[in-house]
């Protein structure tokens, strides 16, 4: 939904004028679902969850053309959290920028997710949400693993500089560094480059958090991934892998997409070395352009010494070895 700046003024009661050179949008996502979630011997738990195919937020956006070719922008969103209203209180954490923008380019300053996070994210079929996430093996309930030794930019960095190419055909890519500030984990270095065009898109990213205050290690982390549309079907690829403290975790996944009609069917089938396996399938219904219901079911199978589990609020489980099942039916809607 978009406001011009001088209607956005008025709800918010800030003072300014709008002009036709400048803009800004207020957009978001409310995504609920009802879910049940099994974890070995500690049960199960049925809650009204979200963010089960696209994660919950609320946002504020802004353009302005001052000039010569260049133009000047912001970006200013925080999570949601539907099913309670979010009584903890707004933050801004999901993305807080500002940015510099023209033929060179962008040039982007804040809070922003990391270069080796977006393959992640964009060649999962389920977005990285819901119990079918693939980033479900990535840390482990309860216990600490490579990826969760407190390291603050698996995800997303503070304090970053970033540069992004200027369109060039298919080609694409960034650089990023964040100050560290005094923080543990939170410095880091990475990249990303890839190339899209037509039906094919593939990418690959690298990032280092170096040795910093409790650190006994830095920490590194590569992936490489891609997409190819098959036009009746969008076939998925991922490998990745993370090393810290001479730990090593190695991620593959491949996946599926097939529009049918206003639906789409959602698989894929996920491995971490050593540790678990995991089988997702979902479908989407678009009831319109901007929502939709949907359901998802996932199951994970650990190995002995491990326990991967297919959400994030399920019961905690103390015992390795076990399966973990998750289902849900939710609606999404953006504006």
């Amino acid at each position: 939904m978009k406001r011009s700046l001088l209607a956005l003024a008025a709800l918010t009661a800030f003072a300014g004028a709008a002009s036709a050179q400048s803009s800004v949008t207020l957009f978001g996502i409310v995504d609920l679902n009802a879910r049940s979630q099994k974890n070995g011997s500690a049960g199960e738990i049925k809650s009204l969850s979200q963010d089960g195919i696209n994660s919950s937020r609320l946002g504020f956006r802004g353009v302005e053309d001052i000039g010569g070719g260049m133009r000047a922008g912001f970006w200013i969103e925080g999570a949601l959290a539907p099913d309670t209203g979010n009584a903890g209180g707004q933050t801004w954490q999901r993305r807080s920028t500002v940015s510099l923008l023209g033929g060179f380019g962008e040039v982007r300053l804040g809070r922003d997710y990391t270069p080796t996070f977006w393959n992640h994210t964009v060649f999962d079929p389920f977005g990285t949400n819901g119990v079918g996430s693939a980033n479900n093996l990535m840390t482990q309930q309860s216990q600490a693993t490579v990826l969760n030794s407190g390291i603050g930019t698996q995800v997303r960095a503070n304090n970053t500089i970033g540069y992004f190419l200027p369109a060039m055909g298919g080609l694409y890519g960034q650089l990023m560094v964040a100050a560290g500030e005094a923080t543990t984990g939170n410095k880091y270095g990475g990249g990303r480059i890839g190339y899209g065009a037509g039906p094919f898109n593939v990418a690959g990213a690298y990032g280092q958090t170096p040795k910093t205050g409790t650190m006994v290690d830095d920490y590194t982390e590569w992936n490489v991934a891609g997409s190819y549309n098959l036009g009746f079907m969008t076939l998925y690829g991922f490998y990745g892998e993370a090393d810290y403290n001479n730990l090593k975790q190695k991620n593959a996944m491949a996946a599926l997409s097939v529009p049918i009609g206003a639906g789409t069917i959602k698989a894929s089938y996920n491995r971490v070395s050593g540790g678990a396996d995991q089988i997702a399938a979902g479908y989407v219904y678009d009831l319109s352009k901007r929502t939709a219901v949907y359901a998802t079911y996932a199951r994970i199978s650990n190995d002995t010494g491990y326990k991967y589990v297919t959400s994030g609020n399920g019961p905690i489980n103390n015992t390795t070895g076990q399966n973990s099942t998750g289902y849900e039916f939710g609606l999404r809607h953006s504006f």
